[in-house]
């Protein structure tokens, strides 16, 4: 039995990028649809002008690897921050959940995911041959690793560690294990990740 196109065509489109999303399912991405679609003037068309001018401004900081509107990041061209110290995170998301904790101003850079060799994901898919080159520069005198607490998480701690182990006057440490096992930053709250921060210990 078929099943009955309840909406035009573009209206299907719409549900169906929306269902790529992470969190939103079809059921989802069709509430998500009909909810913009009612609100055509004050959600839908608001939101088209924003993903528009983020199409064509917004980009990768070639340095740390976040997204801005500018390269270098506002992030890397912060002259306040403290240039020594570099927290490591898997993602972007991690990157603003450490900067809503508000504990350290530093330096960051996004690995852009985490070693999965089951998925294929391997030390020349991530972003780890621009961090070396970083730490080589001699500016850099702590690697803080904020990766996840998860098995992959803890790989790519460890493969990180072996590749700077030959960086000169280099401090590698982690979050501490207030952040739980499983756990992955963007869903903790701002109180534990700067207990985390604050009591990181040497990898």
């Amino acid at each position: 039995m078929s099943t009955r196109r309840v909406a035009g065509p573009e209206i299907e489109k719409l549900i169906q990028l929306l269902s790529k999303l992470p969190g939103l399912g079809p059921r989802s991405a069709r509430r998500a649809a009909l909810h913009l679609i009612q609100k055509k003037d004050q959600l839908l068309r608001p939101l088209a002008e924003a993903m528009g001018i983020a199409v064509e401004h917004v980009g990768i900081c070639s340095t740390c690897g976040t997204v801005d509107t500018c390269d270098p990041c506002s992030i890397c061209a912060d002259s306040r921050r403290d240039p020594a110290t570099l927290i490591v995170v898997e993602d972007v998301s991690d990157l603003w959940a450490l900067e809503r904790a508000g504990t350290m101003n530093c330096h960051y850079h996004v690995l852009g995911g985490r070693l999965s060799p089951l998925d294929g994901i391997g030390p020349d898919d991530l972003n780890i041959k621009k961090l070396v080159e970083r730490v080589d520069q001699g500016q850099i005198k702590e690697v803080v690793l904020a990766v996840n607490a998860t098995v992959e998480g803890q790989t790519t701690a460890h493969y990180i560690t072996d590749m700077l182990v030959d960086c000169k006057n280099v401090h590698v440490s982690r979050l501490a294990h207030g952040v739980p096992v499983g756990g992955e930053l963007d869903y903790l709250d701002e109180g534990t990740l700067a207990q985390a921060l604050r009591a990181r210990t040497k990898f």
